[in-house]
Formats: structure tokens, C-alpha cells, sequence
């Protein structure tokens, strides 16, 4: 064998421990590489000081404070009308007149049965007092023991009937009284007059028409419509969600869809105590309530009419250099080792940066403006939090690596 060949003999096992060597140590680095971890690219912002306004928007319509609607009090047809829709009235000017021919002549009816019965009235007090003198005179005749007993009682029994009769007259005039009295309130019901100052915003008949009284099934008829239109109000619906933050007096921006250009400004009025019935057929569903929140505008513009539709905006809150982040940056995650019969498994926070990593913080939270919200505690002004997007809030969790991306501009409130 030659010299060559057995120097490669001998150093065949160390070249093959080598090789293997070699291609374990690319293996390992190939699985290192492989496992090397991943980032998650993220947006930030810095946690900063902003004006905040958290406001309530509902729709609805205008509508005067005062609103009246004339309808009828007797049935009767309508003689003469004396104003026309758009018209300006005052307390007390005349609208329009029913044919009152009819409770004329039962007023002059009860008028002369009172009068009759005055006329008999008159005789049956002179027959009442002569009894009574006939009476005086037989108890005196009888003292003397002039008269028998029976003749004393048959004058008694004279004069208590005279007065049951006269009493009976009385008891009619009365009744008739009554009755006049009714007569005279429905012929005052055919003459119509303005029961306050306001405009004419609605005239549903025309003479000759005949006017109904209402019934429990039936309104009766609508003549008119009486508005004050120097007080105008908002009549919105705001979902039950929003309500509990709504009380008297908050200022609120309204929007006319008439209007678009002008914006009024009012104060809330009234803020219902129950929730508006909604007209649904069958069974009671689960749907949100909604409730009745009335806005009374501070100068409305003569231009507003009745039944024009609306949306007002009620500033339910307001805070000057509040700490805030986006609502964006919110997340809901379960508590670590929380019970599971505990009340609240559930803690809602932000992820804060810290070197090039993320870690939950639990915030606690104020007022919401526009697309930003107060955070009462748990982070400072300047932190950097992660704000979305939302597919990549959901993976994170605390330790993860990030990378960021371009930042975004924070939302006005």
C-alpha cells in the first residue's frame, strides 16, 4: 500500500466526524433562524391632553310649546268662519260659529217654563199662607175648646199639603234653572274664540260642514289648530343607552333638515320618565326603548314651522385638557387567574410600548368625545400606546415584539 493511501485511511474517521459536525450545526442554525420571533406591525400614539365633549344625538321633529286643537263641544254645522290658515290671532278673537238655532229656542223654552213657574209659585205661597192663618185662628178656637179636635186636624193637614205643593213648585224652578243653565253653556259652545295669541296652523272644515262631538270611539271633529309659535320645541327620541346621561338644562346644538346652513341653539326641557310605547303587533319583543327628551330653542326663527324634521346634539358632558387616547386603543380581555364564578372575569386597558414591546395596563375611564375617550387612571401624558389596528390588538399580549408602523393623526373630538 502506498503512502498516500494509508494517509487518507487514517484520516477518513476524523473527516466524517466533521461532516456530521458541520451539517448539525447548519441544522441548529436553520431551526434558530426559523424560530426567531416575529413582530407585530402596530400603530401608536402618545397618551395627550385634549378638550373633550361627549355629546347625544337623537332625531325628531319642531313642534310649538303651545298647540291646541279646537274641536267640537255640541254637534251643529258650521255657519260662518272667520279666519284662514296662516292667520294671526289673538286671545279672544273670533274663530268661527255653529248654527245655534236649536239651543236658542231650548234657552227660550226653559226661560218660559221659569217664568211659569214663578207665576205659580206666587199662588201657591198666598194659598200657603192662608192655611197658615186658618190654622193660627182654629188652634186659638180650640185652646177655648170653641172647636172639635177633628176640625184642628183637617186644617193641619190643609196646610201641610199647601206647603209640600209650594215646595214642589220650588223644587221645579230649580230643575228648570239647571236646565237653562246647560242650555246656555251649549249655545256658548257654538261660537268659537281664540283661547290664546298664536297663528292659525291648520283649518280642517269649511262652512256647511256639519261638526261631530267626539265619542269614546270616535274624536270628533278637528276644526283648527292654534300654535304659539314664539316658543318652539325638539321633540326627540333617544335610545335608552344614552337617556341616563341626559338631565334639564344641558345646552344642545339643533339642526333643521329645512335649515341646513343654520345651526339653533336650545336647553333641555323635559326628559321622559318612561319609554315610549311602540306600536308593534303580537307578542312584547326585546327591542331598545326609546324616550321622549324635549329641546326648547332659545330665539327661534319665525321661519320654523310645526312638523319639520330635526336632530339636536345635547352636550351631556364636558372636560377642558382631559387626559384621552383613541377608543380605538381599547381592549377587552380576560383577567389573568380569575375566578370563574367571579362577578367580573373581564378587565378593559391599553397596551403600552416599552421597549419595542407591549404590556397591558387596566385604565379607568371618564367621558367620550367624538372618537376619543378620558382615561381617569392608570397612564400618564406622553405614553406610547398602541392604537390598532384591530386584527393585530387582538393577537397582542404582554411581552409581544412590535414593529410601527406610520402613526396616525388622533381624532378631533
Amino acid at each position: 500500500m502506498s503512502e498516500k493511501a494509508s494517509f487518507f485511511r487514517r484520516r477518513k474517521k476524523p473527516l466524517i466526524i466533521l461532516a456530521v459536525v458541520v451539517v448539525l450545526g447548519a441544522i441548529v442554525v436553520g431551526n434558530l433562524r426559523s424560530r426567531r420571533e416575529k413582530a407585530v406591525n402596530v400603530t401608536v400614539d402618545k397618551v395627550q391632553l385634549q378638550d373633550l365633549t361627549s355629546i347625544v344625538s337623537a332625531s325628531g321633529e319642531i313642534k310649538p310649546k303651545k298647540n291646541i286643537n279646537i274641536s267640537a263641544q255640541v254637534p251643529g254645522r258650521i255657519i260662518k268662519i272667520g279666519v284662514e290658515e296662516g292667520d294671526e290671532v289673538k286671545a279672544g278673537d273670533f274663530l268661527l260659529a255653529l248654527d245655534s238655532t236649536q239651543y236658542e229656542a231650548n234657552a227660550d223654552r226653559d226661560q218660559n217654563f221659569i217664568r211659569a213657574a214663578n207665576a205659580d209659585l206666587i199662588q201657591a205661597e198666598a194659598r200657603l199662607q192662608r192655611d197658615k192663618n186658618s190654622l193660627d185662628r182654629l188652634q186659638k178656637l180650640f185652646a177655648d175648646d170653641l172647636i172639635s179636635k177633628d176640625q184642628l186636624e183637617q186644617a193641619q193637614s190643609q196646610f201641610d199639603v199647601t206647603a209640600a205643593q209650594t215646595n214642589a213648585i220650588r223644587f221645579q224652578i230649580k230643575q228648570a234653572e239647571a236646565s237653562l243653565k246647560s242650555t246656555l253653556d251649549n249655545l256658548s259652545k257654538t261660537t268659537f274664540r281664540s283661547p290664546i295669541d298664536g297663528v292659525i296652523t291648520s283649518l280642517r272644515v269649511e262652512e256647511g260642514e256639519v261638526a261631530i262631538i267626539g265619542t269614546m270611539n270616535n274624536p270628533g271633529t278637528v276644526l283648527l289648530t292654534i300654535a304659539d309659535l314664539s316658543v318652539m320645541e325638539v321633540e326627540v327620541e333617544v335610545d335608552e343607552t344614552d337617556v341616563v346621561g341626559v338631565t334639564l338644562g344641558q345646552e344642545a346644538k339643533v339642526r333643521v333638515d329645512a335649515f341646513p346652513n343654520t345651526v339653533f341653539s336650545g336647553k333641555v326641557t323635559e326628559v321622559g320618565s318612561s319609554a315610549l310605547q311602540q306600536a308593534t303587533a303580537g307578542a312584547a319583543t326585546q327591542e331598545s326603548k326609546d324616550f321622549k327628551v324635549v329641546v326648547t330653542l332659545d330665539n327661534p326663527d319665525r321661519k320654523l314651522k310645526p312638523g319639520l324634521s330635526a336632530s339636536a346634539d345635547v352636550i351631556v358632558a364636558s372636560k377642558t385638557q382631559a387626559l384621552a387616547v383613541p377608543i380605538s386603543a381599547l381592549v377587552l380581555r380576560d383577567k389573568p387567574n380569575a375566578e370563574k364564578n367571579a362577578a367580573a372575569r373581564e378587565e378593559e386597558g391599553v397596551y403600552i410600548v416599552e421597549a419595542g414591546r407591549v404590556k397591558f395596563v387596566p385604565v379607568g375611564k371618564g367621558i367620550t368625545g367624538g372618537m376619543m375617550i378620558e382615561i381617569t387612571s392608570g397612564l400618564a401624558q406622553g405614553q406610547e400606546i398602541v392604537t390598532g389596528p384591530y386584527a393585530s390588538l387582538r393577537e397582542l399580549k404582554d411581552g409581544v415584539l412590535i414593529k410601527t408602523e406610520t402613526k396616525k393623526e388622533p381624532a378631533k373630538s
